[in-house]
């Protein structure tokens, strides 16, 4: 069944189109772009020969050809649509990889909610130093043996199909960042503990971060990184990692300098660098965000719930790129004249 969706999806992927995309999303990466907002678009779309099932998250999760079937579908629709994002696929397993690899229990959703599993803490503080004395997991157990085989079997599929080889990238899973998978595995004590116990916070950090290192250099054996961008989500960044800070809305400028950026530095330096993700409010960290060496671009979400003023000083204007950027909130910037100096990318 899957060879029919992918024979459809190479013969409607035009090399000259995908290539002149690439190309201008580059430009826009290394700072060539000079128009007011970046907003790509293939120039008409390329409907399916077949039509494409929905596949539900729950039966990707559970099944290789499911999951292939589920991302190429993404790709199929960005054809369809004519749309400017890069064509993409990952091993799409969510935010729990890394901390099934510690124990974590998965909390899976029912089918009619449709969306990735999350996960349970450990439940409790001696349950943490238990993981902290073990030191690092085996990388193939739980959700990243999953995440690797599919690797595998997206690397085959690409080997078999030129066109699907040469224009759809196959992107770093979802690792988030470590303070994200501390929280997950601590729980919502973390933020009692992380005044009362910072010492065994610091601890699982270091395992966390020397954990993340270990699994994405085996990814990296599957699908090692392009030379100088990569893309993510169908956007493009400088630099090779997409780290994630949602948990950081939560902690104080000062406690983003402790606890967050040595760890999210020390990935950036391991990998080349690459762009920071963060739901909900930023704008009380941004600044210390946008210091930090190789950290190329920002890719926010909910910008009503920030001062978006202090985000542009500390993105556009320091030649930090926005990217994925609700197009409501950077056309609000423009109409009131403010300069964006080309380093912002809305959909």
């Amino acid at each position: 069944m899957l060879e029919e969706y992918l024979e459809d999806l190479e013969t409607r992927i035009d090399e000259g189109t995908e290539t002149r995309l690439f190309d201008e999303w580059l430009d826009f990466t290394e700072g060539r772009f000079e128009g007011d907002l970046f907003s790509p678009a293939r120039p008409q779309p390329s409907p399916p020969g077949v039509e494409w099932p929905k596949v539900l998250v729950n039966e990707a999760l559970n099944n290789f050809d499911m999951m292939a079937l589920q991302q190429f579908r993404g790709c199929s629709e960005a054809l369809a649509n004519g749309d400017g994002q890069l064509l993409c696929v990952r091993s799409n397993y969510g935010t729990s990889i890394l901390p099934s690899l510690f124990g974590a229990e998965l909390f899976v959703m029912d089918d009619e909610v449709d969306t990735l599993p999350t996960s349970w803490p450990l439940g409790g503080i001696n349950r943490i130093k238990q993981v902290i004395d073990a030191g690092a997991p085996d990388m193939d157990q739980a959700l990243g043996g999953k995440v690797l085989e599919m690797g595998e079997r997206f690397a085959a599929i690409m080997k078999r199909y030129p066109r699907i080889g040469k224009h759809v990238h196959l992107y770093h899973p979802d690792l988030q960042g470590p303070m994200d998978i501390c929280e997950v595995l601590w729980g919502s004590g973390l933020f009692v503990d992380i005044v009362d116990r910072p010492d065994l916070v610091t601890a699982l950090l270091e395992l966390i971060t020397e954990t993340y290192i270990r699994f994405l250099r085996r990814w990296l054996e599957i699908a090692p990184f392009s030379d100088g961008s990569e893309a993510h989500w169908g956007l493009l960044h400088k630099g090779h990692i997409m780290l994630r800070d949602d948990s950081a809305m939560n902690f104080s400028p000062a406690m983003f300098d402790e606890f967050i950026r040595p760890y999210d530095q020390r990935l950036l330096d391991a990998f080349g660098g690459g762009a920071i993700h963060f739901c909900g409010r930023g704008d009380h960290y941004i600044e210390k965000m946008s210091r930090m060496p190789r950290m190329h671009a920002i890719a926010m979400s909910q910008p009503d719930y920030n001062d978006m003023e202090v985000i542009y000083r500390n993105t556009a204007d320091r030649g930090i790129k926005l990217i994925g950027l609700e197009r409501a909130a950077a056309e609000a910037a423009v109409a009131k004249g403010r300069d964006l100096h080309g380093n912002v990318h809305c959909r």
